[in-house]
């Protein structure tokens, strides 16, 4: 199947608005290029791309401490009147390269599986290279992670029932805080949803050349990117927390991967999966055929987003079932 005709043209459109492509920028301009898209994304017609929060949905805004202290701001959703009751949970992280992107980009797939699913949802914004580098972003997502097992009788969730998910980077950040949580004994994790996640930093995998000039993500902000998530730190680009490919995968959760066919880490997805499998682990993947990176963000151009979220929600109601 071809590209949905309203995202190839969208595409084009974008492109000679967003002047500075936030991953091929060099590390000095990458926060400005980011804040210029963030713009963009917050003008009033951008929710009909990007999708609105669910009605069926409550939300409240806080900021909960990382392990140095600093305040990283979370957005919880919970399904509409259900105070006072304890809910299984899932921690969010968005996507954006770990250089840009924030919790708002997440409120649609967020609010919607937190309807779908009938659980709370706690998306988080943590700190963005090159500011913050590796190992930065997957610390503040495992601080994030154990601070709601943690205060699980405060959030009136179940930490018994606790997933994580994330798309492109941030669900890179779901595979590696689901193998912190196992190397580090806490907290337990049922279940990971990884959409459309890079799980490799070292090699360059075949989607990668063959989408290369694909809408949204190309293969030159693939390639760019690890350069700004490394900046000015000596970590080695194999290591599990930053390449999950390269690490164990015994004793992880069951999976959730979803790919798009149209996707520069459309392959990430499926031997990531492969090595889950001949680890033991229960996966389901699916790659969506008529899609491009990033669909999940795009709910008003790619009807797909609608598949895969229910997809998501039928996943967690499975693997967080008292």
């Amino acid at each position: 199947m071809p590209i949905p005709l309203r995202m190839t043209v969208f595409w084009a459109v974008f492109r000679h608005v967003d002047r500075m492509p936030v991953m091929q920028q060099p590390p000095e301009r990458i926060r400005a290029a980011s804040d210029a898209r963030r713009r963009l994304l917050r003008l009033p017609t951008a929710s009909l791309v990007i999708g609105r929060r669910h009605g069926g949905t409550d939300v409240v805004d806080r900021e909960i401490p990382a392990a140095d202290g600093t305040p990283l701001p979370v957005r919880i959703y919970r399904p509409r009147d259900s105070a006072g009751r304890r809910l299984p949970v899932v921690v969010n992280f968005h996507g954006g390269g770990w250089v840009s992107g924030d919790i708002r980009q997440s409120e649609w797939w967020c609010s919607t599986v937190a309807a779908l699913a009938g659980v709370a949802v706690v998306s988080v914004d943590y700190r963005l290279a090159p500011e913050h580098p590796f190992p930065g972003p997957p610390e503040d997502c495992y601080d994030t992670t154990l601070w709601v097992s943690e205060h699980a009788d405060e959030l009136e969730v179940d930490a018994e029932r606790l997933a994580v998910m994330g798309d492109s980077a941030g669900g890179n950040l779901a595979a590696v805080v689901s193998m912190m949580a196992r190397d580090r004994e806490r907290p337990p994790v049922a279940a990971q949803v990884l959409v459309y996640p890079s799980v490799d930093l070292v090699d360059a995998l075949p989607s990668e050349s063959e989408n290369a000039n694909r809408p949204i993500l190309t293969g030159k902000d693939v390639a760019n990117t690890p350069d700004v998530y490394f900046h000015g730190t000596p970590a080695d680009r194999g290591d599990p927390y930053a390449s999950p490919l390269r690490g164990k995968h015994e004793n992880l959760p069951p999976a959730l991967i979803q790919t798009a066919e149209f996707d520069p880490l459309r392959d990430h997805g499926s031997v990531y999966a492969e090595a889950l499998r001949a680890a033991g682990v229960s996966v389901r993947l699916t790659n969506y055929v008529d899609a491009v990176h990033g669909y999940l963000s795009l709910p008003g151009l790619m009807p797909v987003a609608r598949q895969a979220v229910a997809e998501a929600a039928e996943f967690l109601r499975e693997q967080l079932r008292p």
